[in-house]
Formats: C-alpha cells, sequence, structure tokens
C-alpha cells in the first residue's frame, strides 16, 4: 500500500527558526545515528520514519559515516524516500555531514576540499537525491586550513548540491574561526550540530554565546546521554540494552555509580512533573531559545511518540531549574 501522510501532521508540530536564517526546523528532529543501518530491519525503520512525518517532524540528520556499514543509513533512508516521500520532499529537511573516515586512503577522512565534496557525491547517490538541505563539516580538522574546508561548504552550496551549510563539533574558538570565513564568502550558513545533554555542558562555555552572537542556530545530539538519561540504567545494564551491545558508542564503563546515583534523582523530579526522564531532558534543553532543535534516535515507533510527549510540558519552575543545577554539582 502506498504511503500518504496525514493530513493532521502540522497539527501540533512546533518549530523555531533556525538562527537568523528564514528556515524553521522542527524543535524535535530525527537522527539516523543509531538503529538505521544493515543489521536493522527495513519495515521497522520505515515506520518509524512514517511515523515521525506523520507527526510534524521533518528535520531527519543524517551522516556518510552513519551506519554500519558506513552509508548504509543513507543508503536505507534513500530507498524509503523513494518509495514513500518522494511527493513530500519539499516538506522535509534532509542533513548529511563529512568529516569522519569513509574510504581507504589520504583522502577519504577529515577536511580537505577534495574528501568533503567527493563524499558529498557519494551521499547524495546513496540517498538518491539531487541536493541536501544541510550539508555539515563534521568535524574540525587541525590539519587543513579552515579556509579551505568553509570554501567547499560554500561550493556545495553554489552548485546547488546542498541549500545550506553546517559546522559539528567546533569548541567556541573553532567554530568563531569558521563563521567568519562563512560569513566573509556569504555562503547560506545556518547551525552548528553539538553533542550536549544535562550531562554534557561543555557548550555552555562559550560555543552558546558565539552562537548567538553570530544568529547561528544550534541543534543537540545525545541529549539522552545514549540513554544514561532514561529509566533504563536505573537497576542495571538490561541484557538488550544499547550499553550490552558491543558496537554502540555507550560502554559499561560509562555507567559510573555517581552518575546512576544523578539519574535516579533526576528521575524522582521528572515524574513529580509527570513526565519521564527521557520527556524532562529533552525538555530541559530546549527552554534555552538558543537551542533549534533536539535531535534524538529511536529504535521503534512507540519510543518516538514518547519522545514528542516531552513537547507537552517544556516550562520549569525556578525552584525545579534550582533543584536540578543541585542534581548536577
Amino acid at each position: 500500500m502506498n504511503y500518504q501522510a496525514k493530513d493532521t501532521r502540522y497539527d501540533s508540530a512546533a518549530f523555531r527558526r533556525c538562527g537568523n536564517s528564514g528556515l524553521k526546523l522542527p524543535e524535535i528532529s530525527l537522527g539516523l545515528w543509531q538503529n538505521f543501518s544493515d543489521n536493522d530491519l527495513f519495515s521497522n525503520c520505515r515506520e518509524i520514519l512514517r511515523t515521525a512525518f506523520d507527526h510534524g517532524i521533518t528535520h531527519f540528520d543524517l551522516a556518510n559515516n552513519y551506519g554500519p556499514p558506513p552509508g548504509s543509513a543513507e543508503e536505507l533512508f534513500g530507498k524509503i524516500l523513494e518509495k514513500d516521500f518522494r511527493p513530500y520532499r519539499d516538506e522535509m529537511i534532509i542533513a548529511t555531514k563529512a568529516g569522519y573516515d569513509m574510504w581507504p586512503g589520504p583522502y577519504g577522512d577529515h577536511g580537505s576540499r577534495k574528501y568533503l565534496l567527493a563524499s558529498l557525491d557519494q551521499s547524495l547517490k546513496r540517498l538518491k537525491s539531487d541536493y541536501v538541505d544541510i550539508f555539515y563539516h563534521h568535524r574540525p580538522d587541525t590539519e587543513t586550513p579552515v579556509e579551505e574546508s568553509m570554501l567547499a561548504l560554500d561550493q556545495a552550496v553554489r552548485q546547488g548540491k546542498a541549500l545550506y551549510a553546517g559546522i559539528s563539533n567546533y569548541n567556541a574558538e573553532q567554530a568563531g574561526k569558521a563563521i567568519a570565513v562563512l560569513k566573509e564568502l556569504r555562503t547560506p550558513f545556518i547551525i552548528h550540530q553539538a553533542k550536549y545533554s544535562m550531562f554534557e555542558r561543555w557548550v555552555e562555555s562559550g560555543l552558546l554565546d558565539v552562537l548567538e552572537k553570530t544568529g547561528t542556530g544550534c541543534i543537540a545530539f545525545s541529549p539522552l546521554a545514549q540513554g544514561m538519561l532514561t529509566d533504563k540504567y536505573l537497576k542495571g545494564i538490561p541484557d538488550h540494552s544499547r550499553a550490552a551491545r558491543n558496537h554502540t558508542s555507550l560502554k559499561p564503563e560509562h555507567l559510573l555509580p555517581g552518575r546512576i546515583e544523578k539519574a535516579r534523582k533526576l528521575n524522582e523530579l521528572a515524574l513529580q512533573r509527570g513526565q519521564s526522564l527521557a520527556q524532562m531532558a529533552i525538555a530541559w534543553l530546549l527552554k534555552d531559545n538558543r537551542i533549534t532543535s533536539v535531535l534524538i534516535g529511536a529504535s521503534r515507533s512507540t519510543q518516538l511518540l514518547n519522545s514528542l510527549q516531552a513537547l507537552e510540558n517544556k516550562n520549569f519552575t525556578k525552584e525545579e531549574i534550582t533543584e536540578i543545577e543541585a542534581i548536577l554539582a
């Protein structure tokens, strides 16, 4: 049966303007870093994407190396785009990145002009699309002049292969330098993607100030700290959890007793707010207007719907903020 998006998909959807640009992103976006690979069931991935779009999630975030194997997330998304979403392409924001190891030799990694532009061409083939909406440099490269990497992003836009440019994982100083180059080039640069959660707050030490000053949007990834900000690990490591799987980025040694204790206290506060810990962790990020969107992952559609419920209570009292800061101290 052909997919037909729900007519109600925008009825309760919430969007924020991305920096000073004309583009708006949903407050919750869907990332395909985890759970979209050759190891995952096609029908389940398809259902997750359909559920997301039917509930107003228009932004889908990928990278050339997402998988495993690298490239498989883009290939999977491209197949589903072709089957289900081709009529809705103009309602979708599709993003991809380049910056990590993709192929052998000196030209398949980091930030050279050759690598970034070749990688984008490969990504577009896998995605079965003529363009992406946002193309990111995935990480800073200290061995390549920032001007070279930013000129590559600029060229990608001017060639029509991307509509906007972005950077990811840059610290405040690195971001400032990159943004200055892009401003001079008049590149439609709009967004920085950063790892940000209650347990990882480095962006508060200067980066968010740089982004606000330059009119740049910020999208936060890993808002649940790879599952540590959920109720999943409050009593140990479940057999089928992410921490129990060897190929994931969350390892058992990350689940330190002190961090688990903080998660337990945060969970108690979340329950008092009528939320799960995961929902409160997402809402906590959105309390800051400098955050354009929060990037979540999902292994099933019910998990996605649960995360979307975070939007039902984004307000925090001063007392709640004080209590959260005391727990996290």
